[in-house]
């Protein structure tokens, strides 16, 4: 169904990832797709405009750094506020005056959180819980909003889709631990 609608919305599709795709993926990157998402993308792949071409990081090392560097772009967004807007959180003790190990530092907490995985521009999704219904937010350094409150609710709102009425959508967020932090 979700795929009828964003197909209507122009967004292309290929064959979906198949089991050995993702497996690769999920090992290559190290990553881990929640259900509901690799349903998904093993339903059929979206490759148009922003959407992250899983197959094609598989066979190009030029797709496969473009999506690194989106795995990435938390981080980095992190640093860049960290460097330049006074990102500082107080759970992560002193604030060091050397960049460098405030950067350190940073990736230390960053690694210890639920990986996000990109979806669609900025638009991310928490590795964790690897269950269904897991929030997608968008990330942009550390202003970090929910885009969906599920995968469903996500793609309705990035791309204004009319969903059927007997599709019950989340009324709140899953919790996510420590992305929570920056939604309060």
């Amino acid at each position: 169904m979700l795929i009828n609608l964003l197909e209507k919305q122009g967004i292309e599709f290929i064959k979906g990832l198949s089991d050995e795709e993702v497996t690769i993926i999920h090992h290559d990157f190290d990553i881990q797709f929640p259900p509901d998402l690799m349903l998904f993308l093993q339903t059929a792949l979206p490759v148009s405009g922003k959407f992250i071409n899983w197959r094609a990081g598989l066979s190009s090392t030029v797709k496969e750094m473009e999506i690194r560097d989106r795995i990435n772009w938390p981080l980095e967004g992190m640093f860049f506020d960290i460097d330049n807007n006074g990102f500082w959180p107080s759970e992560w003790g002193n604030k060091p005056d050397d960049l460098q190990q405030q950067q350190e530092i940073a990736e230390y907490h960053y690694r210890q959180w639920p990986k996000l995985i990109p979806i669609y521009s900025h638009r991310y999704i928490p590795s964790m819980p690897n269950e269904d219904g897991n929030p997608v937010f968008s990330v942009y350094q550390t202003d970090i909003i929910y885009y969906g409150y599920d995968l469903a609710s996500y793609f309705k709102h990035e791309f204004r889709l009319t969903l059927p009425a007997d599709l019950t959508l989340p009324e709140s967020p899953k919790p996510i631990d420590c992305w929570d932090y920056f939604l309060e």
